[in-house]
């Protein structure tokens, strides 16, 4: 499934293989799928997928799935950090539609959802 509509002002194309529409559309709750736009010592794109019942802040795009963009950062660089990753914050942006993705693409792979983003045609 391949489809286009606006996003937080942006033109934007949200791609699901076969597989992940089967298990986003057998899904018995809503799942968020939150674009995040990490910003530390390096940029990271990341797309996770959460559990949600509070949906304000995203869109809807199926009856069980939910886009949402998130730009966080860290409270400081460190390359050291011993944990999976440092506690994060929201990143205020000042015009945050310039940073907001053109594309997603979620595939179900090995059991669990998986997905990527870009800011270039994919």
């Amino acid at each position: 499934m391949k489809q286009q509509f606006e996003f937080q002002g942006k033109s934007f194309t949200l791609t699901l293989t076969d597989a992940a529409q089967r298990v986003v559309t057998e899904r018995a709750t809503p799942l968020v799928a939150e674009m995040e736009l990490y910003f530390s010592c390096l940029i990271r794109l990341k797309v996770r997928f959460r559990e949600q019942t509070d949906l304000s802040n995203s869109m809807k795009v199926m009856d069980n799935l939910h886009l949402r963009f998130r730009p966080v950062m860290t409270a400081q660089c460190d390359l050291n950090y011993e944990g999976d990753e440092p506690p994060l914050t929201d990143f205020p942006i000042a015009k945050p539609e310039a940073f907001v993705p053109h594309w997603l693409k979620i595939d179900f792979r090995h059991g669990k959802l998986e997905g990527e983003f870009g800011y270039t045609e994919s």
